[in-house]
């Protein structure tokens, strides 16, 4: 299973790579939004919502949303829908204190793992876009904000794996552990720091840049295991099987849901980068 992750993590990176550091702003916005249709459509699966003609019009509708936002060049419009993201993702993180919530298959429960969706999918589309147009290096940062993620995936695997004991929520999700946790900081921390510097920050503001990777992680954290609630309010392992031994996009794109409205917020906060 680790072979398959790992040789499937390296036939992705190189696309990945490709996305968001070859194309304008314009088109990256445009790549991203269908990603994120693709994640909405298993996370409809995931809510219980199982009419065809009913997924369809959910997806057009968000679509619909992406294509009205993208007119707008306004960046605190964009900045107020990674706001919203963020405050999502504080309200997410009491659901996950309250597990049993929304667990019954009721036509209320759907439409509000329905309404959640947009709160997750839209903040993170406008925060990865307000990334990718700022300056400079919009596009470095961009990549950045991923990496922070990625590292952060890989530091809690193998810390989780050698040193955890101590389960962190294991009524959701068993496998993860504290130590997972403390791994994906010193990970992603490290990240940071080495990218943040070679992007040309050499001041106190990159002390700054490795707190906001550690908030960036401890909200991808709960992005993560949001997704692991749904699946098992859902009695499902993976969302899809688009991804041998990943499973499907939204298995992918948790943590950065949640990652990247804060850190596109943060960067903005710190005064690192500018909204263009």
């Amino acid at each position: 299973m680790l072979l398959q992750r790992i040789l499937t993590a390296l036939l992705l990176l190189p696309l990945a790579l490709f996305i968001i550091l070859g194309p304008a702003t314009p088109v990256f916005a445009v790549i991203v939004a269908i990603a994120f249709l693709a994640s909405a459509w298993e996370w409809m699966r995931l809510s219980g919502l199982n009419n065809m003609a009913a997924r369809i019009a959910v997806l057009l509708a968000l679509a619909l949303v992406y294509a009205a936002a993208g007119w707008s060049r306004d960046p605190r419009l964009w900045a107020a829908m990674a706001l919203l993201g963020v405050a999502w993702w504080v309200v997410a993180s009491a659901w996950l204190r309250h597990f049993s919530f929304g667990a019954a298959p009721t036509p209320e429960n759907r439409r509000l793992k329905l309404l959640a969706g947009a709160f997750v999918m839209v903040p993170a589309w406008a925060g990865l876009v307000l990334i990718h147009r700022t300056v400079p290096h919009g596009h470095w940062w961009t990549f950045l904000g991923l990496a922070i993620v990625w590292a952060a995936d890989i530091g809690a695997y193998f810390a989780g794996r050698f040193l955890g004991k101590r389960k962190l929520a294991p009524q959701i999700s068993p496998g993860k552990t504290w130590a997972g946790v403390y791994g994906a900081f010193v990970a992603a921390g490290l990240v940071v720091a080495i990218g943040g510097w070679l992007l040309g920050v050499h001041d106190a503001r990159l002390a700054g840049l490795v707190v906001l990777a550690a908030v960036t992680v401890a909200v991808s954290i709960v992005g993560d295991l949001v997704e692991s609630l749904m699946k098992r309010h859902a009695q499902v392992k993976d969302s899809g099987h688009l991804f041998p031994g990943h499973g499907g996009l939204l298995d992918r794109l948790d943590s950065v849901f949640a990652a990247m409205p804060v850190f596109a917020l943060g960067l903005w906060l710190l005064g690192v980068v500018q909204l263009s």
